[in-house]
């Protein structure tokens, strides 16, 4: 299999994971806390793990927001 061939059959699930990592990043970014790790544990869990890491970031880490609080701007 040519290499643009193989590009061409894996753009989906590349495009997907660029997009999981980028609203994983935003979601931290504008969170005031995570659970379980520093913030800056997570942001490099979800670059280095690829696909794995961004899943576990939102099943984990995300946490719930307090009462009151809300996306930081």
């Amino acid at each position: 299999m040519e290499t643009r061939e193989l590009l061409t059959a894996l753009w989906p699930l590349i495009a997907f994971q660029i997009l999981l990592i980028l609203t994983a990043l935003v979601s931290i970014a504008r969170r005031g806390e995570t659970k379980h790790l520093p913030k800056i544990g997570w942001i490099i869990i979800v670059i280095v793990v690829s696909i794995f890491g961004p899943i576990a970031y939102f099943m984990f880490g995300k946490g719930e927001l307090k009462e009151n609080e809300q996306y930081r701007d």
